[in-house]
């Protein structure tokens, strides 16, 4: 999963969402894997790919049935008042709702930033149609992305997890798990076969944590590490595989080609292949 993780330079540059947020603009900025919406410079919704959204928070901890979600979507007009549509209804708390909508915010934009030069493109006057639930200004939101980054980067040496499917592991000493409520119900659903983002969306919780969670657990040694990928074997020079002999024809052997065989007038290029003729030969 490390390449969904945007990478953060030591010292980054206005990016789009900055440009945007100076000229405090109201519209959608659309990047490779998330889109942000704006209100005067000011991000109030992120949707993004790699993490689980509100609507699929809240039907994962068993608030909002996905048909009265959509219902509010299919109700929220032109005006984009969804989110009051599901308060006004007595479906969810103002409170609820803020939460975990700004958690959703928070690990979307996790996933997305810092945005790529060039990717992005902007629409002014596009609006979400929750509407704006809470804003959060473009300075804090990537703020708390650094610090999430920087949580995840001291657990840099587990990092092959990330990408790999949960295989829990039992206590070496057999005694009981000393992982968290949040990480026991994460070892619970782990199957051997989902990554930690896929886990994520299957539970309905912050991508993010799950991340940071499996690489805890892997540290504490409850998650298998992934087997490193074995290494291509170096080639020596003037080695060949060796190709068994049959009875049929001797066995073939390999060279260089002659100049004669490239057909080439160029004279630097046949010495350069005489050259190494002779190498291969003296090796």
């Amino acid at each position: 999963m490390t390449s969904l993780i945007a990478s953060c330079p030591g010292a980054a540059s206005p990016g789009p969402l900055d440009h945007l947020a100076a000229q405090r603009v109201t519209g959608a900025l659309y990047a490779p894997n998330a889109c942000f919406y704006l209100r005067d410079g000011a991000v109030y919704c992120v949707e993004g790919t790699a993490s689980p959204g509100t609507g699929a928070r809240l039907g994962a901890a068993g608030r909002l049935p996905a048909e009265r979600w959509q219902r509010a979507r299919e109700t929220a007009g032109p005006t984009h008042r969804g989110g009051q549509f599901l308060v006004g209804e007595g479906w969810l708390t103002q409170g609820e709702l803020e939460i975990c909508h700004l958690g959703a915010l928070l690990d979307a934009a996790f996933f997305a930033l810092p945005l790529p030069p060039g990717t992005t493109s902007f629409t002014p006057g596009t609006a979400h149609w929750l509407g704006v639930v809470r804003a959060v200004s473009a300075a804090a939101l990537q703020r708390a992305t650094a610090h999430r980054r920087a949580l995840l980067d001291r657990l840099r040496p587990w990092a092959a997890v990330d990408a790999a499917p949960v295989v829990p592991v039992a206590p070496a000493d057999g005694g009981p798990s000393p992982a968290t409520g949040r990480q026991r119900r994460l070892l619970e659903s782990a199957d051997g076969r989902h990554t930690p983002c896929e886990l994520a969306r299957a539970l309905g919780q912050s991508a993010f944590l799950t991340l940071l969670d499996t690489r805890r657990l892997a540290a504490a040694g409850l998650v298998r590490m992934p087997a490193a990928p074995a290494a291509l074997p170096r080639r020596r020079p003037g080695a060949c595989h060796p190709v068994p002999p049959t009875t049929q024809s001797p066995p073939p052997s390999w060279q260089l080609p002659v100049p004669d065989l490239l057909e080439t007038p160029d004279p630097d290029v046949a010495l350069l292949v005489r050259l190494r003729t002779a190498l291969e030969e003296n090796l």
